[in-house]
């Protein structure tokens, strides 16, 4: 069965982290791209990073550098978001998305994932 389905997110204060994690199967991280992106109310959903799963090289968007990373667990079948020093502007729904294997356009397009998770909310509040 392909899916994907996020966990991990909650209330948190600024400077506080949190990790998500994106369980998938077999199949699903058979694809090459495994991406995290964020989205606020009706706005446009926003490319926070990606994974190339196999060999594992990972990417951040400039406007979460040097706070978030991306991780993998083979053996389980997850991949994570660590989000560190947390700021109110991170506040969104979280999804991670695999690319669609026909896909051509930048890695940052939404509309070249075809599979989705149902996103976990992340609030970052005083």
């Amino acid at each position: 069965q392909v899916q994907l389905v996020e966990s991990g997110g909650g209330l948190v204060h600024p400077g506080d982290s949190l990790r998500l994690s994106c369980a998938g199967s077999t199949e699903t991280f058979s694809r090459i791209y495994i991406s995290w992106f964020r989205q606020v109310s009706e706005k446009e959903r926003e490319f926070v990073g990606n994974i190339r799963w196999t060999p594992g090289n990972t990417y951040v968007a400039d406007s979460v550098k040097g706070r978030f990373t991306i991780f993998k667990d083979n053996a389980k079948n997850m991949l994570y978001l660590q989000m560190n020093n947390l700021k109110p502007e991170d506040t969104a729904v979280y999804f991670c998305a695999a690319r669609s294997p026909t896909a051509y356009g930048t890695l940052d397009t939404p509309g070249d994932y075809d599979l989705w998770g149902q996103g976990t909310q992340v609030t970052v509040s005083s």
